[in-house]
């Protein structure tokens, strides 16, 4: 059973962050009510207050459900929400507007002014900055924020006459929404950047993967390239001999097969990593391109002085892990060990991004390696250990390791 930590453990950092948004405006929203039941209620009489109380709960309900639309709009998971955005600014200048006719016209005292100065301020600030949430440019913003002072004051003006009451509820307005509107920005900005660097480094990975498949591509055209056109000339050749009743004929196509035997072989090499996988090389290029993707990743052990057999078959498998953790889970750090144990090289490659996943143990990739280590009589042992922790562990024996020729 998945408790509240394995839930919150499994989510991606843009998606923990989105989270984050999303509960916070939420919350606001209960703070709306929350702060204003107890005033309300207290201070304004039981018929004033509720009345007040059930216009800042339907309000405060709008604000809810406008965060919702609003970051899924900002993650474009989903339209503008114009209709609500609409609505929440008619409901928040109509709550506001009634909280300051009531200082006005309603009932003597300073609990009510308390109480309805305190509608006014939470209404207006939490409207406006969950409003900007979904609005999108600075001058759109801008706009909605001067407009709502402005009417402010100007409503003030025209209930009681005095331009300096009208002034101050403008400022009071202006500073406090705008305060608001500030951090809605802010926080979309931020779930923006962190889901594009999330993206940038999908990419980065992507790019990684690509990079190598090129240079498999670069190896096998250099390999079979020049190859490829002696035996296409030496056949050509033999043909022309065989026609001609030449007994060079013979022996051009004896030269052909021993073309195509060592073409065979190197392209085995290839395939199998030998040309230039070395282990060496492989945990600086692993450190390089984790630590670019934002992977805290340490390197310990030294790969100098192993056999040429064992150091590229461990050299595969740090790179086929390399891609694991790059592609799959959400790792922020990665240990990677080489070490010599009882003439055993046990390589170590552990990851704490396994929150979620599946053991992996049917993976394509994990059974190419496993294949890529038996033929040097190697083991290879790969799942989680802990929770969201992922290992895997490769061990070759320094002696007695034959390499058996595998058919491409």
């Amino acid at each position: 059973m998945r408790g509240p930590g394995t839930w919150w453990r499994g989510k991606s950092t843009p998606a923990k962050v989105e989270t984050y948004t999303r509960l916070s405006f939420h919350f606001f929203a209960l703070v709306e009510v929350l702060t204003i039941a107890l005033p309300v209620t207290g201070e304004a009489g039981p018929e004033l207050g509720t009345w007040l109380m059930l216009a800042v709960c339907a309000h405060a309900v709008v604000c809810a459900l406008i965060v919702s639309r609003a970051v899924d709009w900002v993650c474009g998971r989903r339209e503008q929400p114009v209709r609500l955005l609409v609505t929440l600014g008619a409901l928040t200048a109509a709550v506001a507007a009634t909280a300051l006719a009531v200082v006005q016209y309603g009932p003597k005292g300073d609990g009510v002014d308390t109480a309805a100065g305190t509608v006014f301020s939470v209404v207006m600030f939490f409207g406006v900055g969950i409003m900007a949430l979904g609005v999108h440019g600075r001058r759109r913003l801008c706009a909605v924020v001067a407009g709502f002072a402005a009417g402010a004051g100007l409503f003030v003006l025209l209930i009681s006459g005095s331009a300096l009451a009208a002034l101050v509820i403008a400022l009071i307005s202006l500073l406090g929404s705008g305060s608001f509107a500030f951090v809605a920005v802010f926080s979309v900005w931020l779930l923006k950047a962190v889901y594009e660097l999330d993206e940038a480094r999908e990419t980065r990975a992507r790019l990684a993967v690509a990079e190598e498949r090129l240079r498999f591509g670069r190896d096998l055209h250099d390999v079979m390239g020049r190859n490829l056109a002696v035996i296409a000339l030496k056949s050509e050749l033999a043909v022309q001999l065989a026609r001609r009743g030449r007994p060079e004929a013979v022996e051009q196509m004896i030269e052909v097969q021993r073309i195509a035997q060592e073409s065979q072989r190197e392209v085995r090499d290839v395939v199998r990593g030998y040309r230039e996988a070395d282990l060496g090389v492989e945990l600086a290029g692993a450190q390089g391109v984790l630590t670019a993707a934002g992977i805290a990743c340490e390197v310990t052990g030294e790969a100098a002085g192993l056999p040429v057999e064992v150091q590229s078959a461990l050299a595969w498998v740090v790179r086929e892990a390399t891609t694991n953790v790059l592609r799959h889970g959400n790792a922020e750090r990665c240990a990677v060990g080489v070490r010599v144990s009882e003439g055993r090289v046990v390589l170590t490659v552990e990851n704490d991004g396994a929150a979620g996943a599946s053991d992996g143990g049917g993976g394509s990739g994990l059974t190419g390696l496993s294949e890529r280590l038996a033929a040097v009589d190697g083991t290879l042992e790969a799942g989680r250990v802990d929770e969201g922790v992922f290992r895997l562990v490769a061990e070759v024996p320094l002696t007695g390791a034959g390499v058996r020729e595998v058919t491409v």
